[in-house]
């Protein structure tokens, strides 16, 4: 009986990891020091201090040194979410008499605001609430509530936030893993679980998710699941190319060209026409032989990219197995294939893609 007891109980724990007795001892450490620093500043600058100017900063600093990496607890959402609050409480205060319906009126709408600015931050609510039962000191302020004390409590906490987190090592704020070469999934993303699987999943949950440990998992094994229907299958080109090629036109100024390839440190770039057919590739290394030979009286009417590129080009279909690019990649070295459909380039394979793509299965036949 006993223990039918604490089974119902622990359905209503919310499946948060429990960090060892040293981490929360330093979240708890970051929170004091926060919210200290904070209120000694602000009491230093607005010259008093009063409850209300850091209690909202409590439940904040919840967020911010126990849980960083929350959506919730970034600085977009501190900062606007309570701007927003700010800005509505101090509203409702003033053209709304009776204070029950006026913090109501706050709270719900902030809440909405927020939700649509992709700025939701609970403890906003509190701001909110403050606005319009803080006394006669906060209605004096009118809409510097806003500024002082809500922004600068807010932008203090924030600063303090930032630097003891990363000083423990922790990424705050939160930067998104994506391809910083390209907007297409990463290599191992073309393989393995893709964005579109992630979001696939999370399209179809009903609710709003501050994602917990036991939340990630269960969107990890779904979009799991979607990869692994896609790997049954032999990769096709198309499964793992590139769509958001970098290219040339064969109407670029060549010294243009050598700033493209400074900027995006490649050895070779294919080359477009004004229909975004595929009409030749150029590699670097011809750049810099047509820079040696520039004095030289017989190329002084090459001024273009189509003066000096390859035209002839090995391309692939999309609907080719990857198989069928192995013996260019190892045998002659490509650094790249582009895939080619009706005539207009669609997208490259690089060798970062097929060494991605083949370990996947290796690692599926292990």
């Amino acid at each position: 009986m006993f223990h039918s007891h604490l089974d119902w109980l622990n359905t209503l724990k919310p499946n948060f990891k429990v960090l060892p007795l040293k981490d929360r001892l330093l979240c708890g450490l970051g929170a004091l020091l926060g919210l200290a620093l904070s209120s000694l500043i602000s009491w230093w600058v607005l010259g008093d201090i009063n409850a209300w100017y850091i209690a909202p900063m409590g439940a904040s600093s919840v967020l911010l040194f126990a849980v960083p990496a929350s959506p919730l607890a970034q600085p977009w959402n501190m900062v606007v979410g309570n701007s927003i609050a700010g800005i509505i409480g101090v509203t409702c205060a003033m053209y709304i008499p009776n204070l029950t319906e006026a913090f109501s009126v706050a709270v719900g709408l902030s809440i909405v605001l927020m939700m649509t600015t992709d700025s939701l931050h609970p403890p906003s609510g509190a701001v909110a609430i403050t606005a319009v039962l803080g006394g006669e000191a906060v209605h004096e302020l009118g809409y510097h509530f806003i500024f002082y004390p809500v922004l600068l409590n807010s932008m203090l906490l924030l600063v303090i936030a930032v630097v003891f987190n990363r000083l423990l090592g922790k990424q705050y704020p939160q930067v998104a893993q994506i391809n910083q070469r390209s907007k297409d999934p990463t290599p191992t993303q073309k393989v393995t679980i893709q964005p579109q699987d992630i979001q696939a999943t999370l399209d179809q949950q009903t609710e709003l998710l501050d994602i917990s440990e036991y939340d990630l998992q269960k969107i990890i094994l779904a979009a799991q699941e979607k990869a692994n229907a896609r790997a049954v299958s032999q990769f096709k080109c198309q499964d793992i190319m590139t769509k958001d090629v970098l290219s040339l036109n064969e109407d670029d100024d060549i010294h243009s060209a050598l700033d493209k390839f400074k900027h995006v440190n490649l050895m070779s770039l294919p080359v477009i026409n004004a229909q975004q057919q595929l009409v030749g590739t150029l590699a670097l290394y011809e750049v810099v032989e047509w820079f040696k030979r520039a004095t030289d009286l017989r190329t002084t009417w090459q001024r273009q990219v189509k003066d000096i590129m390859v035209r002839q080009v090995v391309t692939v279909k999309p609907e080719q197995p990857i198989q069928d690019l192995v013996p260019y990649f190892v045998e002659r070295s490509f650094n790249y294939i582009p895939v080619v459909e009706k005539q207009k380039m669609v997208g490259i394979i690089s060798r970062a893609d097929m060494i991605a793509a083949l370990n996947q299965q290796l690692n599926a036949a292990a």
